[in-house]
C-alpha cells in the first residue's frame, strides 16, 4: 500500500471510529469512580452526624430539664410529624424534575435544623415548643430524602458492583455511627464533670450540622445520569389498603406496625431509665449502648447465611419470638455486666427481626412506585413508633416515674409484643431470596431497635 493509499485508508478509518469514543468511555469510568467516592463518604459523613448529633435528642431534652416524657416523645412524635411532612417527596421530585436536587435540598435543611439547638445549648434553655419543631424539620427532611435517594442511587452504580460496593459503605457507615456516638458520649462525660453539659452539647450539636453539611456537598457533587424516573407511579393509602385485601402484603405491614408500637412503649424511655433511676453516667450510658449496635453490625452478616438456608419467613419467625422478653430483661436485674449482656443479646435478635423483614416487605416494592410505597411505608412505621411511646410515656407519667413504673411499661411492652405473634400467624409463608441487605441508617434508639432503611438497589434482583 502506497503512502498516499495508506493516508486515505487511516482517514476513512479514523471518520468511521472517531477517537472521543474513547475518551468518552474513560470520562465515564472517572466520572463513576468520582460518583462512587463522593457516594460512600455521603454514608460516612451522614451516620457520623447521626451518632454525634441525632441520638443524644433525649439526652440534651433532659439537660434542658423538660423530663422522661418529653425525652421519650422527643424520637417519635417529632419523627410522626416529619413522615407527614415527607408526603410532599413524590410531587417535589416531579416538579423539580431530578432525585438529585430533592434530595441536596433536603439533606442542606437536615443540617440547618442543628442551629437552633446548639444556640439553645448555650444560651442554658430551649422551649420545648422550638425543640420539637426543630427535631420535626430534622426528621421530615431526613424521610424526604429515602424514595428518591433510592431511585438515584440505582442510576450511579452498575449493577455488578453494588453487592460488594454497598456492604463496605454498609460496614463504614456503622463504624461512623458508633464513632460519632462514642465521641459525643466522651464529651459529654468530660463536660459533666466540670459543670460544662449544655457547652458539650452546643459543640456536638454544631458539629453534627457541620458533618451533614459535608455530606451535603457530597451529595451536590455526585452526577445524576438518568433524569427523575417521571413514570414512577404514584400510589394513595387507599389504593395500598385496597391491594392488602388480595395478598398477604397487607397482612405483613398489620404485623410490622404492631411490632413497633409494642416496642415503643418501652425504647424511648431506656434513655431517662439508664440516666435517672438506673444512674448511669454518660461513660455508661454511651458503653451500654455500643455493645448492642457492635452486636447488630457482627450478627448480620451471619443472619444472612441463616436466610439462606432457612429463609427470610423462618427468620422473621425467630426474630419476632427472640424480641418478645428483651424490654422484660431490664426488670430482672439492675448489674451493669448483666445490662451488657442484655444489650449485645438485643443488637443481635433485632438484626434478625430487621432483615427478615427487609426482605419479605421491600422485595414486594415495584420499581415504578418505589418513592411513593416508602414514602407511605416510612408514614405508617412512623405513625406505630409515635402510638405507642405516646401511651408508654402517658403510663410512666401515671405511674409517677419511679424505678417501678418504669418496670411496669418494659413488662407491658413484652407481653404486646408476645400478642402480636397473632398477627404474624396470619402472614403467609412466601419464598425470597436471601441475601445480605445494605441499610442506610436514620436514627438510632440506645435502648431498643434502630430506624433504618435498605438500599433497594442492593435487594434480590427480582426487584429490579
Amino acid at each position: 500500500m502506497n503512502p498516499t493509499t495508506h493516508a486515505r485508508w487511516q482517514a476513512r478509518r479514523a471518520s468511521r471510529y472517531p477517537p472521543p469514543a474513547a475518551g468518552a468511555r474513560a470520562q465515564q469510568r472517572s466520572r463513576l469512580r468520582r460518583d462512587l467516592r463522593f457516594c460512600f463518604w455521603d454514608g460516612v459523613l451522614f451516620s457520623v452526624m447521626v451518632g454525634v448529633g441525632e441520638t443524644y435528642f433525649p439526652a440534651f431534652t433532659l439537660a434542658t430539664g423538660h423530663g422522661a416524657l418529653a425525652a421519650g416523645l422527643i424520637t417519635t412524635a417529632p419523627l410522626a410529624a416529619g413522615a407527614v411532612l415527607q408526603l410532599v417527596s413524590p410531587t417535589c421530585v416531579r416538579r423539580l424534575g431530578s432525585n438529585r436536587r430533592w434530595v441536596v435540598l433536603c439533606a442542606g435543611a437536615q443540617a440547618c435544623c442543628f442551629l437552633p439547638m446548639s444556640i439553645g445549648s448555650l444560651r442554658g434553655s430551649m422551649p420545648i415548643a422550638a425543640l420539637f419543631l426543630a427535631a420535626t424539620v430534622y426528621w421530615g427532611a431526613g424521610l424526604a430524602t429515602g424514595g428518591a435517594w433510592n431511585t438515584w442511587i440505582e442510576s450511579i452504580v452498575p449493577r455488578r458492583l453494588r453487592p460488594r460496593y454497598f456492604a463496605r459503605r454498609t460496614r463504614f457507615s456503622q463504624l461512623g455511627v458508633l464513632v460519632g456516638f462514642v465521641a459525643g458520649g466522651s464529651a459529654l462525660y468530660f463536660a459533666a464533670r466540670s459543670g460544662w453539659s449544655l457547652v458539650a452539647f452546643a459543640g456536638l450539636f454544631a458539629a453534627a450540622g457541620l458533618f451533614r453539611m459535608l455530606s451535603t456537598c457530597c451529595l451536590a457533587w455526585q452526577s445524576e445520569p438518568a433524569p427523575a424516573d417521571v413514570d414512577q407511579r404514584r400510589v394513595g393509602v387507599v389504593e395500598l389498603l385496597r391491594r392488602a385485601k388480595h395478598g398477604g402484603d397487607g397482612r405483613l405491614l398489620v404485623y410490622l406496625f404492631a411490632v413497633q408500637t409494642s416496642a415503643q412503649l418501652a425504647g424511648p424511655y431506656f434513655t431517662p431509665y439508664m440516666l435517672g433511676p438506673l444512674g448511669l453516667d454518660y461513660a455508661g450510658y454511651v458503653a451500654l449502648f455500643s455493645v448492642s449496635f457492635a452486636a447488630k453490625a457482627v450478627a448480620l452478616p451471619l443472619l444472612g447465611a441463616v436466610a439462606q438456608r432457612r429463609g427470610a419467613y423462618w427468620l422473621l419467625w425467630a426474630g419476632g419470638i427472640a424480641i418478645i422478653p428483651l424490654s422484660s430483661f431490664w426488670i430482672v436485674s439492675q448489674n451493669y455486666l448483666y445490662l451488657v449482656g442484655v444489650q449485645i443479646v438485643a443488637g443481635s435478635t433485632w438484626a434478625a427481626y430487621e432483615l427478615a423483614m427487609f426482605l419479605m416487605f421491600f422485595e414486594a416494592l415495584p420499581r415504578r412506585e418505589r418513592t411513593s410505597l416508602l414514602t407511605i411505608y416510612n408514614l405508617g412505621n412512623s405513625l406505630a413508633m409515635c402510638a405507642g411511646s405516646l401511651l408508654g410515656g402517658l403510663a410512666l407519667n401515671w405511674g409517677g416515674r419511679t424505678p417501678t413504673a418504669y418496670f411496669a411499661v418494659f413488662g407491658v411492652s413484652g407481653l404486646a409484643r408476645a400478642a402480636t405473634l397473632v398477627l404474624l400467624a396470619r402472614v403467609p409463608r412466601v419464598s425470597v431470596a436471601s441475601q445480605a441487605v445494605a441499610t442506610r441508617t436514620l436514627g438510632v434508639s440506645a435502648g431498643d431497635s434502630v430506624l433504618e432503611q435498605p438500599i433497594l438497589s442492593s435487594l434480590p434482583d427480582a426487584n429490579q
